[in-house]
Formats: C-alpha cells, sequence, structure tokens
C-alpha cells in the first residue's frame, strides 16, 4: 500500500513538472511570435521589400 502512495505521488509531480514545462514554452513561443511580427510590422520589412520589386 506504502508502494502504491509512493508511485501516486511521483506521478502527480512529474505531470505537474510536465504542465509547467508546457505553459512555460507556450509562454515562450507567444512572446519570440510578438517580437516578430513587431519587427516585420514595425520594422519597415514590408516596405523593403515592396520597394525593391519596382
Amino acid at each position: 500500500m506504502e508502494r502504491e502512495n509512493e508511485l501516486k505521488v511521483n506521478y502527480r509531480r512529474n505531470r505537474a513538472i510536465t504542465l509547467i514545462a508546457l505553459v512555460i514554452t507556450i509562454i515562450i513561443l507567444l512572446i519570440l511570435a510578438g517580437v516578430v511580427i513587431n519587427f516585420v510590422i514595425n520594422g519597415g520589412i514590408l516596405d523593403k521589400a515592396r520597394t525593391c520589386n519596382k
């Protein structure tokens, strides 16, 4: 019985760590996407591309 309780605690701990890692990964991806979108819109990359074709 004690071994079973120990396994349950380890499973919950591992699941919690995995969930935290997933949330952190999503937050980092959202930050990176925001930086890239900001750079493309305000950085003038689209305008430079338009003038390059002409």
